[in-house]
């Protein structure tokens, strides 16, 4: 090789990894706070890098009560960059509490308006809505002689003592809007009226408040218990698995809330964040979504799932995701001073 031809090849490896070096110093971490499910994360996360492969997601997930409660507790010092599959109602609280970095993603005139924020921006907009279902374990249940129920008040039976588990609202999203489900359908008076009535009865049939949305799904299909109160996901998944479960939607009406994604106000990474908010609020995300949840915030999207009734959105409860950040203080402290004796022991 003669010596042009030497410094030329050095001058090409320079270049590489010059260029080498400058790609991968532009290669961004997001800090992504979620209460996505944890059989959920790496599909949603490889469709992501799929068309943003220099963007990597650092996951700090917990359910969804844990992770507002931190959330709040870093608020003079964040370390979120996105909040994303995150109950709709906690990023209400966290944007009343100017936390959240209004963004409008190249698809939101795709979803509907009802899923996500008024305001123009948005602070947040919906993935997909997350639902009540009761777990029932046929096998368990036929054993005692308990009748599949059909609405709320069954699970207040006699024959349900010791034999419901539901999560503790405090700490999971689902358990908080089973609470301000029953309260919107059975009456809330500052502590009093029939939705406090209600959870007075239920609680006395209560085995255990869980800090999860999942577990009291987990724990009826194993047999553990009876009923287990959740949500869909985890019932439907969980009877796929061929567990002996029913998925029970009572008749009087359904607690729900949005997976939902936000933008951290502060975020150092603001250019990664939007590209992440374009993309999760895009179809083909959607498309993920509908694996999951029978309801998108883009409609048409999910596909007709196995177990879940074909009018599902019509028993959803009415919401306003305001109110229901706004009383979040108030339902929390009367819910733990009655029931809290009965959660499970924290880790």
């Amino acid at each position: 090789m003669t010596r042009l031809n030497i410094l030329r090849s050095a001058l090409a490896a320079a270049l590489v990894l010059a260029f080498g070096g400058v790609a991968h110093a532009q290669k961004t971490t997001l800090t992504v706070y979620t209460a996505l499910e944890t059989d959920q994360l790496k599909a949603y996360q490889q469709g992501f890098n799929a068309v943003n492969p220099n963007i990597d997601i650092k996951w700090v997930r917990d359910s969804t009560g844990v992770i507002t409660a931190k959330l709040l507790a870093e608020k003079a010092n964040p370390q979120a960059d996105v909040v994303w599959g995150v109950a709709a109602s906690s990023l209400a609280l966290l944007n009343r509490n100017g936390m959240l970095e209004p963004y409008a993603p190249l698809n939101l005139d795709a979803i509907m308006s009802q899923y996500r924020d008024k305001k123009n921006p948005p602070a947040w907009f919906g993935m997909n809505v997350f639902g009540a279902t009761v777990c029932f374990n046929t096998v368990e249940a036929a054993k005692r002689n308990i009748a599949i129920p059909t609405s709320w008040k069954d699970l207040t039976k006699p024959e349900f003592k010791g034999q419901v588990v539901m999560p503790n609202p405090a700490s999971s999203g689902t358990g908080y809007f089973d609470v301000v489900a029953w309260l919107a359908l059975f009456g809330d008076k500052d502590g009093k009226g029939g939705g406090w009535e209600y959870m007075d009865a239920l609680h006395a049939n209560i085995a255990q408040y869980t800090h999860s949305g999942s577990k009291p799904c987990n724990m009826a299909a194993a047999g553990e218990y009876v009923a287990g109160i959740s949500f869909e996901y985890r019932a439907q998944s969980n009877k796929l698995k061929g567990a002996p479960i029913e998925l029970v939607f009572p008749k009087e009406g359904l607690g729900w809330d949005l997976e939902a994604f936000a933008i951290h106000k502060g975020t150092r990474n603001i250019e990664a964040a939007r590209k992440l908010a374009d993309w999760a609020s895009s179809k083909d995300a959607m498309t993920l979504y509908g694996k999951n949840f029978a309801l998108t915030a883009q409609p048409g999207v999910a596909p007709k799932l196995p177990n879940i009734p074909a009018d599902y959105e019509t028993r959803l409860i009415k919401l306003d995701f305001e109110e229901s950040a706004a009383n979040r203080e108030r339902v929390l402290a009367e819910w733990l001073k009655r029931y809290d004796s009965k959660s499970e022991a924290r880790k």
